[in-house]
């Protein structure tokens, strides 16, 4: 199973790109584990939200590995414990589908976008810079990984 975390994004500060490393690392080599950034849209003065999640819809779109399951990164999402979440992605392995989890930018994602995903999860109520969000889903998918495992990282 391949694992991507697309997100609307570029630069980070070294504090993410160090956090999202340090993860990164201990993830199962067999879940073959990618980030891939999307270039946001350009937002002038005057651009309307809907265009700009709109062009950056159609750049996930075109990202997105072919036949994945889509987990769309949204704050109105299903809210699950981690257990719950290891449970899902127990499942879906046992699918042999890729997952691609994915970040919008600072607009959100495009509502087209959200319909078309086939699971919306959200971290957390609160709004969160994306920075945070990234290392956050990164440390939750190796906090998963470990629960699978039966290794004893995850304490609840």
């Amino acid at each position: 199973m391949k694992v991507t975390l697309l997100t609307v994004s570029h630069r980070q500060p070294a504090w993410v790109v160090d956090g999202c490393a340090d993860y990164e690392r201990r993830l199962p080599r067999e879940w073959a584990f990618r980030v891939v950034e999307i270039k946001p849209a350009a937002r002038t003065g005057n651009a309307a939200v809907d265009r700009v999640r709109g062009a950056e819809a159609e750049r996930l779109q075109a990202a997105l590995p072919k036949a994945c399951r889509t987990i769309a990164l949204d704050e109105r999402g299903e809210s699950w414990p981690t257990e719950r979440f290891a449970e899902r992605v127990r499942t879906w392995q046992g699918e042999a589908r890729d997952l691609a989890f994915v970040i919008g930018g600072p607009d959100g994602l495009d509502p087209a976008f959200l319909s078309r995903a086939e699971t919306r999860l959200s971290l957390s109520p609160f709004t969160m810079p994306h920075g945070l969000v990234r290392i956050v889903m990164v440390e939750q998918l190796y906090r998963v990984a470990t629960l699978l495992a039966g290794h004893p990282y995850h304490r609840s």
